[in-house]
């Protein structure tokens, strides 16, 4: 597992190319708003949905596909991770801004400071060993790049929770994304309908989404006030907070209303780790927990 993990990133990252090159065909023709089936709305007066934050990624580096084989492993379906644009227009699998914190980029290029994601190309993030950080044995690991985290979701037939990270650095993102979705398979009816949520903390960028693939489920990150929500169903089926500031009245107040695609809206909330905490905002009514320790979650509120 771990070895198809290592090979398969380092060959997507430098593979990748041909999905986002400019002047590449858009992603799709205009859909319809008509309603349809969310990926989570059929889980009505169920347990909550576990989806493994950047992976199982208290278990393996996070973002990596060791993450994503490990959150398969456990028996998770939903995984989450984050998308950013390289230098040279390449789409890769990183939750920092920066590549210091969960690669070597400091001691490989030593003299690019502030190691940024955006300032370095592809084919030099390929180079980065993303696991050391977190464990010895994790040593070799690569950033993947987007069209390898949806091959190994997909050879693992799971689902996933996309976050759009820092929109406001890379401009016209959204439309990069689509496209690799869309080559990648995963904008047919049978992924749209149950296996892709894409969201963001940027209000513009899930719009943007919305407007040009109004059929995709998207999510809010964040917790606007009850007075706004309104405003924000009007382009999103989910609103996914912290649960740190969560109550049951505000679950209540967003399930209330109707999202984008004319479904109760949604509420996923992020990190929770424990048992406890999982209970606790289980008892407020969300739909979805996003996890580090998926297993945890699912074995309190299973």
């Amino acid at each position: 597992m771990y070895a198809r993990t290592s090979v398969t990133a380092t060959v997507a990252l430098l593979g990748a190319a041909a999905l986002v090159l400019p002047g590449t065909t858009s992603a799709a023709a205009p859909h319809t708003t008509a309603p349809q089936t969310s990926p989570v709305s059929a889980r009505q007066g169920t347990d909550p949905l576990v989806i493994a934050h950047r992976g199982a990624s208290a278990y393996a580096p996070e973002n990596t596909l060791a993450a994503v084989d490990k959150a398969e492993e456990l028996g998770i379906d939903w995984v989450e991770n984050d998308v950013q644009r390289t230098k040279d227009g390449q789409l890769v699998v990183l939750h920092d801004t920066d590549l210091k914190r969960t690669t070597d980029a400091e001691q490989v290029f030593p003299d690019r400071a502030p190691w940024n994601v955006k300032d370095f190309t592809a084919a030099e993030i390929a180079r980065l060993d993303a696991g050391s950080w977190f464990g010895a044995e994790w040593a070799g690991a690569r950033v993947p790049t987007l069209k390898g985290y949806l091959d190994a979701v997909e050879d693992n037939r799971q689902k996933l929770l996309l976050e759009i990270k820092a929109p406001e650095l890379y401009p016209g993102i959204e439309k990069d994304i689509l496209r690799v979705l869309r080559a990648e398979g995963w904008l047919d009816r049978a992924h749209v309908r149950n296996k892709l949520v894409i969201q963001s903390f940027g209000a513009d960028s899930v719009k943007a989404v919305h407007e040009q693939r109004p059929d995709v489920t998207t999510g809010f990150l964040g917790a606007p006030a009850v007075a706004d929500l309104p405003s924000y169903a009007k382009f999103t089926d989910q609103i996914n907070p912290t649960h740190s500031t969560l109550t049951a009245e505000y679950v209540a107040a967003v399930h209330r209303l109707k999202g984008a695609h004319g479904k109760r809206l949604q509420v996923s909330t992020w990190t929770v780790n424990d048992a406890a905490g999982a209970l606790r905002v289980a008892g407020f009514g969300v739909d979805g927990i996003i996890t580090n320790n998926p297993d945890v979650v699912r074995d309190a509120v299973g």
